[in-house]
């Protein structure tokens, strides 16, 4: 992984190097933001109570496994600290959903919930789906979603992805599709595909762990092809992707 960020630093540029009008926008007006006092002082509170849930949990896989546990039983606490959507990463999230103004957004993966929390953050208007398929998971996530008072912002599914999914993307539109879930070219491609279905023109899609293997770099070349796809940006361990039909199709690496 070390050897993949240091190519990724080599190839990668800061908004000087962007002469897109859009992507230079989103990376001086929100990717290098920096959030605002309440947004993080509100995150660290978050973070701090789910670290300090030590409670052991029985975890269902239905993605690539994990490269930190060696057996199905975790706590808590420790799914936070290794699994979990870091700090820096949540704050970025929660500052695409203001910048781009996103209402209705799909979560594949809800895990222990810090990644819904993040998008709602002072972000009244968003209404967000969010799809899990550990059921033991979702308990943690939703008991946080009732302590912090988001429950009517969010929609959990206890299922497996490809079982909702298809249901979720025939009668929606989302501005936002977050995807951290099954790890593996085949599902994630699968759940680009399906997801389509569900954009429109100013969408995004943010893909995690795009380096996390050799088959998601994979993955994401594949889907920086596709023919809908006209801008993307590679932040290393994630993917943006936005189907402007007025932009020229272009790839850029923005150290992050």
């Amino acid at each position: 992984m070390i050897s993949k960020y240091l190519s990724f630093l080599a190839k990668s540029t800061n908004q000087h190097g962007v002469h897109s009008p859009f992507v230079y926008g989103l990376v001086t007006s929100c990717i290098y933001k920096k959030s605002s006092p309440s947004v993080e002082d509100q995150l660290k509170i978050f973070f701090k109570r789910i670290k300090q849930n030590h409670t052991e949990i029985r975890i269902t896989d239905f993605g690539a496994g994990s490269k930190y546990f060696k057996n199905n039983k975790r706590k808590v606490s420790a799914l936070a600290r290794k699994v979990g959507i870091s700090k820096k990463y949540a704050l970025l999230l929660n500052r695409l959903v203001s910048h781009l103004e996103v209402n209705q957004a799909l979560e594949l993966g809800t895990s222990i919930g810090l990644a819904t929390m993040a998008m709602c953050i002072e972000n009244k208007k968003i209404k967000i789906d969010t799809v899990e398929g550990c059921s033991e998971i979702t308990k943690v996530a939703t008991s946080q979603f009732e302590h912090y008072q988001i429950k009517d912002q969010v929609i959990v599914y206890n299922e497996n992805i490809k079982n909702i999914l298809p249901v979720l993307t025939s009668t929606k539109k989302y501005d936002l599709v977050y995807v951290d879930a099954n790890h593996q070219k085949e599902a994630t491609l699968d759940y680009f595909e399906q997801c389509l279905q569900a954009k429109h023109n100013d969408s995004v899609f943010i893909f995690d762990d795009i380096n996390w293997s050799e088959a998601m770099q994979e993955t994401w070349e594949t889907i920086k092809s596709h023919s809908e796809v006209k801008v993307t940006i590679d932040l290393f361990r994630w993917g943006l992707v936005f189907f402007r039909k007025e932009q020229n199709k272009e790839h850029f690496k923005i150290r992050f």
